[in-house]
Order: C-alpha cells, then structure tokens, then sequence
C-alpha cells in the first residue's frame, strides 16, 4: 500500500489532483490557451483515445474531434473567453474520427480561466459523452408527440398522414406509409401471412429531401412485389433494418420502387409492418439518406411502438368507417322511397346535415284522402341510432293504421321509446350505449283535404311554418310535449287548424340539440306559388336555412303543397235510424257508383258493406248518423254516427241469426277500422279500384 504524506502542501495535493483529472477521470477535461489552442486534455476518455494525440495538442479546440458545427462551437467559447459567464452543459454534435458514420452527442461545459490579478489566461472545457441519453430522450419525445398528433380524427388517410408527418425530419429523412385497402375501406383486415396479391393502398407520403421522388402517388393502389423486404415483412410480421445499396438482387422484384430508392439517395431502410390482433392493417417504410445516421436494432423499438399505436388508430378509424358505411346504407331506408302522388297533396322531404343526430320523415296514407306527415330525429350517430329511429319510423307507420289521432299517436309513440330507453340501461356498463340517453322527437300532422285542416301535435318544440297562396306566413300555434322518453312524462295536446288550398306547410323535426324552429320568415324569399315544384321550393328553403344558420339546427324537413278534394268525387247523405235506411243507402250508392263508372263487382261489393255499415249504425248508434263516399284512388266507404260504442268483429255461431255484419265487411274490403272523434266514430273501409 502506498504511504501518505499528512505534511503535503496545498499546492502538491492540487497538483495531484489535476494530474489524477487528467488521467484517469470519465470527464474529458481540456486545458486551453487564449487563442483556444489544447494546451492539455484528458487521456482516459474513450473519445481521446480514438484521436491520436498529436491530432489534439496544440490544435484549436474545434479542429480536434470532428464537430458537425465548429463555428457554433468556436463563437461559444470565444463568448466565454470574452465575458467570463460559463456555459454549462450545451449539447454539441461529432463524429469521431475513429466511428464517423454514427453522430455523437456530447454535452460541453466551458469555463474562463484567469488569475489573482484578473488576467485572462485560458479556458477549461469539460465534455461528457451523452450520445446514449440524447437518443433515449429524442424517442420519448418523439413518441408522446405521436401519441398527441396521430389518431386525432377518425380517417384512415389523415391518420397515416399525421404519422409521416410526425416521424419527418426528427427519425426518418423519407415515410411511406401503405394500408392493406380493404382496412381503409372499413372491412376487416386479412391475418398474417399476407399473400402477394392483397392490395395495399399508399396513405401518406413524407420526405424533407428536396423534389424527392416517388415510387407511387398517395391513394395508389397495388400488390406487393416480391420476395423483397417489404413482402417478407408483411409474412412474418418482424420489423427490419435494411441497407440499401446498388447490388441488393431484391430490388429487381420491384424496378419502379427502386428507382426511387436510388434517385433519392437513401442508405437505409427500416420496416415495420403495423399489425393489430394477428391482422395485417398495412406497412411502414422510413429511409434516411445524406449524412443521416443508418437506422440500427436500436430503432426497432421505438418503429414499433410507432406502428403499434398508428396501428390501433386505424383501426379505431376502420371500425368507424364499418360503421358510418352501415349508418349510410340504413338511412335511406327511414325515408320513403318516393313522394307517392296524392289528390289533394304534394310533399318533398330531405334530411339535413346535423351534426350529432339523424333525421327522418313520412308521408303516409290514411283512410278518407287524408295524409300523415311525420318528421323526427334521434340523438347520436352510427349503427345503433340509426337502427332506433328506423324502430321508432315502424312504430309510427304501426300506430297509424289505427287512424289515431296524433296526440294519443304520440303517447303511443312515448311508450315505445320509453322501452327502448330501459333497452339501453339495462345494458352492461362497459357497452358505451348504456351511457347514451335515449333523446328523440317527432312531429306528426294529419292533412284533411275534405275539410281543409291540419290536426297536428309534437313530441319536443314544435318547427312548423305555413305560407298562404297570398305570401302571408304564419306559425301554427301547436303545443310543445316532451321529448320522447324522457322522465317528464306531461301529457302530448294536439291542434287543429285551417290551411287554405295551394298553401305550404313546412314542418322540420324537433330538435333534440336546441336547435330553434323554422323561422317562417325563411319561407318569405322564395316563391311559393303554385308552378313552383314542391321539390324545388324545398330546395330553396333548406339552402337559405342552412346559409342563415350555422348553429344547431333541425335535422330533417318535410313540405306539402295542399290541394283541396275535388268535390265531385265526394258523396255523402244523411239517414235517420229507421229500417228502410239500408235500402235508401244502397239506391244511393248505387246510383253515384254509376256516375263514377266503378265496375260492377266493386260496386255490388260495395252496396253489401254500406247494407252492413249503415244496419249497425241504425241498431247500435246514436243520431245524427251520414253515410260518405270518396272516389279516389282507392274507394272509401264512412259510416259516421254519435255514438262512441267501438263495434267488434267476431265470428257467428252456426244457428245465430245476427253477428255476422262486420266479418262480411271485413272480408269484402281491403281494409277497415274506426275512427273515434269527440262528437262520436267513423267506421270506414277501403276497396281497391280498377
């Protein structure tokens, strides 16, 4: 063991010191002049021992280790030589002469030397190797800035472009990033191995070099050539480091990817296939080129962490595409075909753009000329809202072949969303459904041509608007109800009011985001005379509602033209209760049958269901009673007496006398049924005409 010395002087223990600093120390320490000349520096470090050491002393201290950028070097420390403020841990670029091909990172402190008296005699300048640390912190970096910037919308294209535009310049020189093409379209990726022939789609394409070429333009479409890298990639799912050169045999499998490769100057390749599940969603290929470091093992963890997060991104973006694909497909069907002709109306409707609804509308046909109207909506978007209002557009179609009026239609309406809402909370919690609350409206209208009126009644705030055949608009005062579903379970009101022949009503869905209703000064710009095209005049109106409003707003609309019923296709009279009346009946029916030439078999048919009609109001109803025929494209037979007693059919016993009146109607006519108002019922029964 070495002795030690206790007397030593000061100035032998400093000595020892900077000699063991100089020696045997892991910091690179330089001792230089003023004119910035290595006077002394550390032997022990693994960069000083890669340079020779003539190469070092007495050279200028940015000549000596190959700096990427000697002049930013020189002008830091000839600042501190000139203001004596040390520069503490700046980070600065080389490559060693021994490794040139790989940059290094070093971080560099640099003091003022200067004695007692205050003069300026050199600097010192410490420089620890962080080549490793730099890296480590440029891959976290990067990494969380792919986690912010990639997936941030719900399109497989934007999404493989947001990622080559993260990974461009800071890891790679060049990206190409290529999606298997079913996947962009929203089907299910194949699984690993992917044969040569499914076809990858280019998504994205990035490159800081100037005029880079490319193999194939973004949004083309082909099979993979192979065996190359990229094919061998896609089979075994393993990323790989490639370097690339003019004598690789793979490159002839695929010459037009080739001649890009070369024309662009790339060293090195690095693929990542980006794979979810075992499926193939696409491939990633960056390149670096010029003086760029060549991707090594190192870089295969961060590639993959890269693909792995774009990975489930695009899928995240598929699975919406699948979905938004389906929506689309189901929503025409909550739209009628075409506007079916009617005698007395004409109606156009179209769904608007809404964000975060879907609308429908209806026109549906009911006994005695009249016509249903019906616009709603439904929160949300995707498969399962859409298949919801479809359920609720059934329901509605269901109820109104009882011919009931549109507030009781309504209620009915309520209890079926009031089920599909229980639906959804009784749902496992992790279903995302069981989170969404059941929010939907519907407005629904029965025009009477015959009378002239409109009884209408609305699940939310009503949006209804009437332009007269003289331009005056007004407003229908129709109560607001509550929103379909919702707790607040207040009773729906209805309203009747006149609409004058050749009038427009305008009736756009509840909104269920608070939208307001239309305006009905909306209604005042454009024509609503009688030569418009009811198709036209809806165009207009949506157009200036949506130039006029950027907010919320309703998310379908529905228009009729009203008609009046022409006159002489109508036939009615009034009977009392006394037994000739079903003979009076017939004689009547008989005789404007024939004026309306209806052939023979339907108008026998008829006189038997009028025979039935009219004998059942005389025995069970009240005065006044009358009896109505509607010539239209079906034949209308009405029976309207005071009495709100609801009539049954049922089948008579073999030796019952009576009991049999309206199973013969019903088998007589296409359809039958009551309908109830405040002053009594209507039986009708429609006979198809031909």
């Amino acid at each position: 063991m070495a002795g030690s010395d206790p007397t030593a002087s000061r100035s032998d223990l400093e000595a020892a010191l900077i000699d063991v600093l100089f020696t045997q120390s892991p910091v690179g320490l330089h001792l230089l002049d003023s004119d910035l000349h290595v006077v002394r520096f550390n032997t022990a470090t693994a960069l000083a021992r890669s340079v020779p050491p003539e190469d070092i002393l007495g050279r200028a201290f940015t000549e000596t280790y190959g700096l990427v950028e000697p002049d930013e070097i020189e002008a830091l420390v000839r600042g501190v030589l000139a203001n004596g403020v040390p520069a503490i841990d700046r980070i600065v670029r080389l490559r060693p002469q021994a490794a040139p091909e790989r940059e290094h990172r070093f971080a560099v402190s640099v003091f003022r030397l200067q004695n007692d008296q205050g003069t300026v005699l050199g600097l010192a300048a410490a420089v620890v190797d962080v080549t490793e640390r730099e890296r480590a912190r440029e891959r976290l970096n990067l990494l969380a800035s792919a986690r912010d910037s990639v997936g941030r919308t719900l399109d497989v294209g934007v999404t493989c472009q947001e990622l080559a535009d993260t990974v461009v310049p800071d890891f790679a020189d060049t990206a190409v990033v290529e999606v298997v093409d079913s996947a962009v379209r929203g089907d299910e990726p194949p699984l690993a191995p992917l044969s040569a022939d499914t076809p990858l789609r280019r998504a994205a394409f990035r490159s800081c070099v100037p005029d880079a070429p490319q193999a194939h333009p973004v949004g083309h479409t082909r099979g993979v050539p192979g065996p190359t890298p990229y094919t061998e990639a896609l089979s075994d799912l393993r990323p790989r480091v490639v370097r690339l050169g003019d004598d690789l045999p793979w490159l002839a499998a695929d010459p037009i990817r080739a001649r890009a490769i070369h024309a662009s100057g790339a060293h090195t390749l690095l693929i990542t296939p980006m794979t979810l599940r075992g499926a193939v969603l696409g491939l990633i290929s960056l390149y670096r080129v010029g003086h760029a470091d060549p991707y090594d093992e190192d870089d295969i963890g961060l590639a993959l962490d890269l693909a792995n997060h774009t990975a489930l991104c695009i899928d995240n973006a598929r699975r919406y595409t699948r979905e938004h694909t389906i929506a689309t497909a189901l929503e025409p069907r909550l739209l009628p075909d075409r506007a079916l002709p009617r005698t007395a109306l004409e109606a156009a409707g179209m769904p608007l753009p809404s964000e975060g609804t879907v609308g429908w509308y209806d026109t549906i046909a009911l006994p005695g000329a009249r016509t249903a109207l019906v616009v709603g909506e439904i929160a949300g978007q995707g498969i399962h809202v859409t298949a919801a209002a479809g359920q609720l557009r059934t329901v509605v179609r269901t109820l109104a072949a009882f011919d009931l009026a549109p507030d009781e239609l309504l209620a009915r309406l309520d209890d079926t969303a009031t089920l599909l809402a229980a639906e959804r909370a009784a749902l496992p919690p992790g279903d995302p459904l069981h989170h969404e609350a059941l929010a939907a409206t519907c407005a629904y209208t029965i025009y009477d041509p015959l009378s002239l009126t409109c009884a209408a009644a609305s699940a939310g705030h009503p949006a209804f608007a009437v332009t007269l055949p003289d331009g005056t608009t007004w407003a229908p005062d129709i109560p607001p109800g509550p929103h379909l579903g919702a707790v607040d379970r207040t009773p729906f009101a209805a309203n009747t009011f006149e609409i004058p022949e050749d009038s427009v009503l305008v009736i756009a869905s509840p909104s269920t985001v608070g939208a307001p209703p239309v305006d009905p000064r909306l209604l005042q710009s454009p024509p609503a005379g009688a030569a418009q095209p009811v198709e036209e005049l809806r165009d207009d109106i949506v157009s200036t509602q949506l130039a006029a409003d950027s907010g919320p707003r309703s998310a379908a609309v529905l228009l009729a033209r009203t008609r009046g019923f022409p006159a002489e296709c109508v036939a009615s009279w009034q009977f009392d209760a006394d037994l000739t009346a079903a003979a009076t009946a017939r004689h009547h029916v008989r005789a404007q049958l024939a004026v309306w030439n209806v052939d023979e078999e339907t108008a026998f048919n008829t006189e038997l269901i009028v025979s039935e009609l009219v004998t059942n109001a005389v025995r069970h109803g009240n005065p006044p009673m009358e009896l109505r025929l509607i010539h239209d494209r079906t034949l209308t037979c009405e029976v309207r007496d005071a009495s709100p007693a609801a009539p049954h059919l049922r089948h008579a016993g073999t030796v019952d006398e009576g009991g049999r009146g309206l199973f013969i109607v019903a088998q007589l006519a296409q359809v039958w049924g009551t309908r109830y108002a405040a002053d009594g019922k209507t039986i009708w029964t429609e006979q198809a005409l031909t």
